[in-house]
């Protein structure tokens, strides 16, 4: 069961920092040395779908655990 919260924990901030990354690397954030460099911004998507594919796992853990 603790495992399941691991991998919904990760995959929400996987999803947080791919975003923020994407944001950054788009020039939308600006103020830091990742702003408009198009790395982060093909970084950023790639981690945000690794997190949603997590957090989906995660919760069809948890659906099956709970039934």
């Amino acid at each position: 069961m603790k495992k399941n919260w691991i991998t919904l924990g990760l995959g929400v901030l996987l999803i947080l920092f791919g975003v923020g990354w994407t944001l950054q690397g788009m020039n939308v954030m600006k103020g830091s040395a990742m702003s408009g460099v198009t790395l982060w911004a093909v970084v950023g998507p790639v981690v945000a779908i690794v997190g949603v594919v997590m957090l989906g796992v995660g919760l069809t853990r948890r659906r099956r655990v709970s039934r």
